[in-house]
């Protein structure tokens, strides 16, 4: 977090890794449409007469609470279901192995593409 917050360019090449784009080929609009639906949902807010913006509290908390959730169940249940991961006898696998065989006979029956 930077105490004098950021700017819509600091965000471009971040912004455009994420997307596995050249940062060259957002515009400024694009970027500005992002931060104004994260300022719209109260993550971030404008600082007074500038370009710049600022994380708020519940931007901060929410981004916490959505690293931890990540490292915490769904990295860990991830590997749970991954089908290139070696057996498992784990409930959650055999749930996921279930439902991928209940949808593909599903699509066989209704004579639907794979």
């Amino acid at each position: 977090m930077q105490p004098e917050g950021f700017r819509n360019q600091h965000l471009r090449e971040h912004y455009a890794r994420l997307l596995g784009l050249d940062p060259t080929a957002l515009t400024p609009g694009q970027l500005t449409y992002q931060l104004r639906r994260l300022r719209l949902h109260g993550l971030i807010e404008r600082i007074p007469r500038s370009h710049r913006y600022q994380l708020t509290d519940f931007g901060l908390r929410a981004a916490l609470f959505l690293t931890r959730l990540y490292s915490r169940t769904i990295r860990p249940g991830m590997s749970l279901i991954d089908p290139q991961a070696l057996p498992s006898r784990h409930a959650l696998q055999r749930a996921f192995n279930n439902l991928e065989q209940q949808i593909h006979t599903f699509c066989q029956e209704q004579k639907l593409a794979a």
